[in-house]
C-alpha cells in the first residue's frame, strides 16, 4: 500500500501556547481560565487567583528531578486534567542554570564557565528546556491536553541586517532557551495593559484604566504569533478566556 493512500486532513488538536508579559499583569490568572487546569509550579503565583477559582497545582518544584517526576506522572497516570500550565519557564531557567552549575565537579562560578565553558553550560540548559517541550508535545498529542507555558517578559535589542536596530519585548530567557516556547507552539500571547499617554511636549504620562489586552499576532514591538488567524488585540476580562472563540479545541 502506498504511503500516499494514508494522506488525510489533520484534525484539530489542543493548544500549545506561551503567555508572556510583565510581572503582575495577570498571566497566571489568564492561564487558570483554561479548562480543567493543573499547574506545575517553579514559582508560586497562584495567590493572585481567588480561592474559589483556583485550579489544582502539584507541589512546588525543588529541582529538575521534581519536574521530570511530575511530567512523567501526567503522561503515564490516569487523570481528568485537560490543561497543563507550567508557571513559569523563566523560573525554570534559573533552576536549570543552578542545577548545571551545582552538578559540575569543577564547581564553576557561573553558567558560562560550566562544563568546560565555550557555551557548553548554556547548551545543557537549552537541552533541559527542549525536554520540557518534548513532554508537552506528548501530553498534547497522546493525552489530548492543552499546554500553557508562562514566561516573564524583558526588553531586548533586535538588530536586523536590513534596517536600524530597535527594542522589543521578548521572553526573559537565555537566547538558546527561547525557541522551544516560541518556534514550535501554536500561539505566543503578550499580555499588557491598554495604555494611553497624556500631556504635551516631553512631559507625558502613561495612564490606564486597568483593561488588559492580549496581543497574539506578529508585531515588531513584542514577540507574538498565532495559528488561528487572530489579527486584532483581544480584551481579557476577569475570569474569561479570550481565545475561546478562536481556538476550535477550547
Amino acid at each position: 500500500m502506498s504511503v500516499l493512500s494514508m494522506a488525510s486532513k489533520p484534525a484539530d488538536r489542543p493548544l500549545i501556547a506561551t503567555i508572556t508579559g510583565d510581572a503582575g499583569i495577570g498571566k497566571t490568572r489568564l492561564a487558570a481560565t483554561f479548562p480543567d487546569a493543573v499547574f506545575i509550579r517553579s514559582e508560586d503565583g497562584m495567590q493572585s487567583i481567588p480561592a474559589d477559582d483556583r485550579p489544582d497545582a502539584l507541589p512546588m518544584l525543588a529541582g529538575p528531578d521534581d519536574l521530570w517526576e511530575q511530567l512523567t506522572a501526567l503522561v503515564n497516570e490516569d487523570h481528568e486534567y485537560k490543561t497543563l500550565v507550567i508557571d513559569s519557564v523563566t523560573a525554570l531557567e534559573r533552576m536549570f542554570i543552578q542545577y548545571v552549575i551545582d552538578n559540575d565537579p569543577k564547581k564553576p562560578k557561573s553558567i558560562n564557565q560550566a562544563l568546560g565553558g565555550y557555551g557548553a553550560g548554556l547548551a545543557a540548559v537549552s537541552a533541559m528546556h527542549q525536554r520540557v517541550r518534548k513532554a508537552a508535545g506528548i501530553l498534547n498529542a497522546k493525552r489530548g491536553m492543552h499546554v500553557v507555558f508562562i514566561a516573564h517578559a524583558d526588553t531586548v535589542t533586535v538588530e536586523p541586517p536590513d534596517q536600524d536596530p530597535y527594542t522589543r519585548y521578548d521572553l526573559r530567557l537565555g537566547k538558546r532557551s527561547v525557541a522551544p516556547y516560541t518556534d514550535d507552539v501554536d500561539l505566543v500571547g503578550y499580555l499588557k495593559l491598554e495604555t494611553h499617554t497624556m500631556g504635551d511636549g516631553e512631559r507625558k504620562k502613561a495612564v490606564s484604566d486597568g483593561t488588559r489586552i492580549l496581543t497574539t499576532y506578529t508585531t515588531a514591538s513584542n514577540v507574538s504569533k498565532n495559528r488561528y488567524h487572530i489579527t486584532d488585540d483581544l480584551e481579557v476580562a476577569e475570569g474569561a478566556n479570550p481565545l475561546t472563540d478562536y481556538v476550535p479545541s477550547l
